[in-house]
């Protein structure tokens, strides 16, 4: 594939997967209209945490790993042995859990999120075990998804996704007024078959890989190089989807709401952060393959400090702007139908402590990658689970019964900002790493400090009686002032933009 063609195809991938999130989005500020911060809002985003937990987590570890050995084998006689144990094994354990999970429902939902009672833990367990099918159908859907992604089939893998969660809000909200909160169910199940289908329609196309069940395992050698790498990438690749499990096990033991409050308030964190994550990896994640294939480590550091800085000078701005105009936010997205002006007070206090974490959540998964990339694996696994299970669980069992949801709003924020520090550190020793000069940095500490003085004078001063208005005259200065603070600091220039040359 040419350099033309390449820049081509990300950015139209990147394109899809923004609408993709968009949509995701939209889910959510539709269950936040029909049920707002209630109790069948918390029973929504629970029943569906564990599937999407497997889904992201489970999927990518093994397609990950699969296409990584499934890549160097020569042999198209062991490659077709390979992916025939693969197909039946990962069939077998899929069906299996998806059974256990299904008739055990209510033991599992109230064994991890053990502050369900009564009619809401029904509720909840019913709708787990309509919603639980959908497991096998989203596993093996990633897997598909990376097997045309390695035959440089990228738009039909982006575009089953994008039919999964668009169909996923659009059954959603047919059904509701027929089957009420179960739609919800429905909704999962039916989008996840719509998008496995049309991964296969595209699978068939392509011609290159056929199905087949086979219980002997020929390939030894290749299977166990695959669980080798896929427990490290399930780890280390996991660390956000362990926040989101272990703030939802703490906030079920909560009162009615909390659940889907930092849900919304979490989501909208992560919506700008994936946009802008993308835009930043799109320019450098090339330049770091062929940097590392050429052990340049000048060239290496470059692109890690460059890269720092461009996520500072896109992400940090905008998580101060979201910070000071969090409650309008809030409202003019959410506040519609069943979504309370109370619902709306709920989310934007969660809002302002996760956008303060914002940028280290993007700045983890940056890093990540370079350990990755130089084949240091274990560091980012060991911060991750330090982080998650370690800082950010201290803080919240210390702290939930005075601060209560907001305990565990700062132990995500916190334990992020923790495991950013650490795996820069480490970088700085490990990696080669050689920190250029020091003004650059001087004067993004004088950006931000200016902007968050811009921002609080803004929202001080300009202030209307519609909610609306205050945010887009709010988010119009605030573009100006940011722009011209970038020119004012010598950070954006025609010839020196804050990203690798």
């Amino acid at each position: 594939m040419n350099k033309k063609r390449l820049f081509q195809v990300i950015g139209v991938v990147t394109i899809i997967n923004i609408l993709s999130r968009l949509l995701g989005f939209i889910r959510e500020a539709v269950v936040g209209y029909q049920f707002g911060t209630s109790s069948l809002a918390d029973s929504v985003i629970l029943a569906y945490t564990i599937p999407n937990f497997l889904y992201l987590v489970l999927g990518g570890a093994v397609t990950t790993a699969y296409i990584s050995v499934y890549s160097k084998i020569n042999d198209e006689i062991h490659k077709q042995r390979f992916h025939n144990t693969v197909f039946t094994y990962l069939l077998i354990f899929t069906s299996l859990l998806t059974m256990l999970l299904m008739i055990f429902s209510k033991q599992v939902v109230g064994l991890f999120f053990y502050g369900l009672k009564g009619s809401q833990l029904a509720t909840t367990s019913q709708l787990f075990s309509l919603m639980a099918p959908s497991i096998i159908l989203l596993i093996f859907s990633t897997w598909f998804s990376g097997i045309l992604n390695v035959q440089n089939q990228f738009y039909s893998a982006a575009l089953a996704t994008l039919a999964n969660n668009g169909f996923f809000v659009l059954i959603a909200i047919i059904l509701y007024p027929l089957c009420g909160v179960y739609a919800y169910g429905w909704g999962a199940i039916i989008s996840s078959i719509i998008m496995i289908v049309v991964l296969i329609v595209y699978l068939r196309k392509a011609g290159h890989v056929r199905f087949r069940f086979q219980l002997g395992v020929l390939e030894k050698e290749y299977v166990l190089r695959m669980l080798k790498i896929a427990l490290p990438v399930l780890l280390g690749g996991a660390t956000l989807q362990f926040y989101f499990f272990v703030q939802r096990i703490f906030a079920s033991q909560l009162e009615n709401g909390y659940v889907a409050a930092l849900n919304y308030a979490s989501k909208f964190v992560q919506l700008p952060q994936t946009i802008l994550m993308t835009g930043v990896t799109t320019v450098i994640y090339p330049l770091l393959a062929k940097k590392t294939a050429e052990k340049d480590y000048d060239g290496i550091s470059q692109i890690f400090f460059k890269g720092l800085q461009s996520l500072i000078v896109l992400i940090v701005p905008v998580s101060i702007f979201v910070y000071f105009y969090a409650e309008e936010i809030v409202k003019v997205i959410f506040e519609y139908g069943s979504f309370t002006s109370q619902s709306t007070k709920m989310t934007a206090m969660m809002l302002k402590i996760f956008v303060i974490g914002m940028f280290a959540h993007a700045a983890n998964l940056f890093v990540t990658r370079f350990f990755y990339a130089m084949e240091k694996s274990l560091t980012p696994v060991v911060t991750g689970i330090v982080a998650v299970f370690g800082v950010n669980i201290c803080i919240i069992k210390l702290f939930i019964q005075k601060y209560g949801a907001a305990a565990i709003a700062w132990g995500i924020t916190i334990s992020a900002l923790f495991q950013f520090v650490a795996l820069v550190g480490i970088g700085l020793c490990c990696l080669h790493l050689r920190m250029e000069k020091k003004g650059v940095w001087l004067r993004l500490i004088g950006y931000i400090a200016s902007v968050t003085a811009v921002v609080s004078l803004i929202r001080v001063y300009f202030h209307f009686g519609y909610d609306i208005v205050n945010l887009a005259v709010g988010f119009l200065l605030f573009l100006i002032s940011s722009f011209s603070l970038l020119i004012l600091f010598r950070l954006f220039h025609y010839k020196r933009l804050p990203f690798p040359q």
